[in-house]
């Protein structure tokens, strides 16, 4: 076999569905690698939205997602995606091709660094110019992949390394290689009583729990364990969430532009349950947060263990073990679970949100806002089962959305864009969450900003047969920035958008295009796209405002 057909024998062990992939210099030999074995191929229109396809499947499965593109310029289109998953930690694998090896350093076509340009944001980055060192560089990529805090790699794979002879027996030998997020490591059994007995006496806990409770697998062991001792649970606001079902301890996301309930800075003890420490929660800084605060941290990556702060405690472990631990010792010690701190931050919760879940006084130009569009978009959600996958993408309108919907849907349902807050992912990630979850329903709420920078994906969508619902809130304007831009100083500065006919444009790219402008007609609208189960674009004018601009009710 040849340096390509090793490198899709070994993607195919590790049961990766598909290669998200715009063609180009140096790939040939890995397409028809892929063609031979059965290995579908999906291609784009832009790299960008190849590598926003392997984030998206990677944050969804928290599985290895895989992209192939060409050298230079497209290489560093495709760091779109790879950034978006450095950010979250997501297991991502960016092929570039390049030419012959001969030419390399000395002007050859599309001549490039490509791995000095990708280093800085991957867990694993190698030029590889020698076909032996295929299955040796890919299972050194996955490992670091999947390994620790999960991340993104990269291989540049010169032409006729693709091309050039590999030994069968190298694909065989090695082991077992998955492409799942599977690390797995105990605490420290002293560090572990510790940070137990610190939260057992604390009197008004928080469990923040980050995209790698999700990587970990931890959803149940962190459902047991905060029902076990009545702590609260919040997400950070774009992290990969594990809230599967009704859990009386989740209280919705922090870190939001437009609010949150005051949970951290009344905490006395912080759990950082792998999450990051930025600007979502405050840092840890007080103030905002007690003077008197602690702070327990559970990494199960060394270096992100000190990342932002110095912890009281700092726990090396995967969540899930240490979770099951804490439960095991919680019950062992019968210690007294925190239900009236419950209930309390049950209650701000509620006044907080009741702020968005009131109706907001009409808008005089008789649009809709964003909470009409997004009320009725959780209407035509509750009709299906199972619930569909929603992908928010857009800044003014996935406020609207976190505001609504942050504590009433499942977060395990939900994929925002990440921690990085791009814009512009959504139409290639509604793709992969097309192939990620085949029997569900795929709906997209995306604002016209972001749409632009994925609209023509929907040529490659119809083409390739893979049906989402688009929802286009079309406000004519990068709406989070005018409304800021009007509220500090009167007028909007490069922040308006020109009307565009969306609806037309889908129906031209070969998807479904509709217009809906009350709620009923959009709710209706929904439904029928998802029972249609082709690429639908449903255009929803609405007045530009967010849930930062309504006054309290």
């Amino acid at each position: 076999m040849n340096g390509a057909q090793a490198l899709v024998a070994l993607l195919q062990r590790m049961q990766v569905p598909f290669i998200a992939a715009l063609c180009g210099n140096g790939l040939d030999p890995l397409l028809i690698a892929a063609d031979e074995a059965g290995l579908p191929v999906i291609d784009t229109r832009n790299e960008q939205a190849a590598a926003y396809m392997a984030d998206a499947y990677a944050r969804l499965t928290g599985r290895l997602g895989v992209c192939a593109v060409s050298s230079g310029v497209a290489h560093v289109n495709a760091l779109a995606g790879v950034t978006n998953a450095h950010y979250d930690g997501a297991p991502v694998l960016l092929i570039s091709g390049a030419s012959s090896s001969e030419t390399l350093g000395r002007g050859g076509f599309q001549d490039l660094d490509q791995v000095a340009l990708a280093a800085p944001i991957t867990k694993h980055a190698e030029l590889v110019t020698e076909a032996a060192r295929v299955p040796l560089a890919v299972r050194a990529a996955v490992g670091a992949a999947g390994g620790g805090r999960p991340g993104p790699v990269h291989l540049t794979i010169s032409v006729d390394a693709l091309a050039g002879e590999v030994p069968d027996e190298a694909v065989e030998r090695g082991g077992r290689l998955t492409g799942a997020a599977t690390a797995r490591a105990a605490g420290d059994p002293a560090e572990m009583a510790h940070a137990l007995a610190l939260l057992a006496n604390a009197r008004r806990p928080i469990i923040v729990a980050g995209s790698c409770v999700f990587y970990a697998q931890a959803g149940k062991a962190l459902h047991s364990f905060a029902t076990q001792s009545a702590t609260p649970v919040v997400t950070p606001i774009w992290d990969r969430g594990v809230v599967d079902s009704e859990w009386s301890t989740y209280m919705g996301v922090v870190g939001a532009a437009s609010g949150e309930p005051e949970l951290l800075t009344q905490a006395d003890l912080v759990l950082i349950l792998g999450a990051s420490i930025d600007y979502r929660v405050h840092y840890l800084d007080s103030p905002p947060l007690r003077r008197d605060v602690k702070v327990v941290r559970v990494q199960a990556d060394a270096r992100h263990l000190y990342q932002g702060v110095l912890p009281d405690v700092a726990i090396l472990g995967d969540a899930a073990t240490v979770l099951d631990h804490w439960s095991d010792m919680w019950a062992a010690g019968d210690l007294a679970p925190h239900s009236g701190w419950l209930e309390e931050a049950r209650e701000i919760c509620d006044r907080f949100y009741q702020r968005w879940w009131n109706d907001a006084a009409p808008d005089p130009t008789g649009l809709m806002n964003g909470g009409d569009l997004v009320e009725a978009l959780e209407a035509a959600l509750m009709q299906w089962e199972p619930e569909p996958v929603l992908l928010i993408d857009g800044g003014n309108i996935g406020q609207w959305a976190h505001m609504r919907l942050a504590s009433r849907r499942y977060p395990t349902h939900w994929l925002t864009c990440g921690a990085s807050g791009v814009v512009g992912w959504g139409v290639p990630g509604a793709m992969a969450a097309r192939l990620a979850e085949p029997n569900r329903p795929v709906v997209l709420l995306s604002g016209d900003g972001s749409l632009g920078f994925g609209l023509v994906e929907f040529e490659s969508a119809a083409r390739q047969g893979l049906p989402f619902v688009c929802v286009v809130a079309d406000d004519c304007a990068w709406g989070i920035v005018a409304t800021g831009q009007e509220r500090r100083c009167g007028r909007r500065l490069a922040a308006d958008l020109g009307p565009a006919d969306y609806v037309g444009v889908a129906q031209s790219l070969g998807a479904r295009g509709v217009r809906a402008e009350t709620p009923q007609a959009l709710q209706e609208a929904i439904c029928k796209a998802i029972e249609e189960r082709l690429p639908t674009l449903i255009q929803v004018p609405i007045a530009c405002g967010g849930p930062a601009d309504q006054p309290d009710m």
